[in-house]
């Protein structure tokens, strides 16, 4: 797989992660064009850590992962390695989502991009753990969710100002913000 720069990254084989096409990670880096640069990132559900080092490429500042498969960690490591310049901090975290968010409670992520299996059943209690760990920065942090809106249990979510919706053929990506006007 090669990503921003025509870098070559590692991916996981087999069909324990599904990256993200190709056509969606770009249509999203161009819909935050403007807010990668020295921006502090955190990659949800990570597989091989594509959007991370795709992140890490485009000037970001940090990047965070949180994935559950030791294997994938690994990757995702050796690849951030390949891809991050001196100035750039990255960590991935091994473990379950939401006991990692939780450890995570109080730092702010300027972009957040949440990946995960297409049947899980935890969207919203990612979404709810995201907000009540204010792990966005208000007024200028967003979360963009991948999902397959005939597959996927995402409901609307209360808590989060939902401002964009994008259909990439069966795959949708809603960028969610944080305001201080949502209740």
């Amino acid at each position: 797989m090669r990503i921003y720069g025509n870098r070559e990254i590692k991916t996981l084989s087999g069909k324990d992660t599904r990256p993200t096409t190709s056509k969606v990670r770009e249509a999203l880096f161009n819909i935050w064009q403007d807010k990668i640069e020295s921006a502090s990132w955190l990659d949800l559900c990570a597989g091989n850590g594509t959007m991370g080092a795709e992140a890490l490429c485009r000037g970001a500042f940090e990047a965070i992962a949180i994935e559950k498969s030791s294997l994938a960690c690994q990757i995702i490591r050796e690849n951030w390695q390949k891809v991050a310049h001196e100035n750039q901090e990255f960590k991935v975290l091994r473990g379950d989502i939401l006991h990692r968010l939780k450890g995570l409670n109080g730092r702010k992520f300027d972009l957040i991009y949440f990946d995960p299996p297409y049947d899980c059943d935890f969207y919203n209690d990612v979404l709810n753990a995201v907000y009540n760990y204010q792990l966005l920065k208000p007024n200028i942090g967003q979360i963009a969710v991948e999902y397959n809106p005939k597959k996927s249990n995402l409901k609307n979510h209360h808590n989060l100002q939902l401002i964009q919706t994008k259909f990439y053929g069966n795959i949708a990506l809603n960028i969610y913000e944080h305001s201080n006007t949502v209740n």
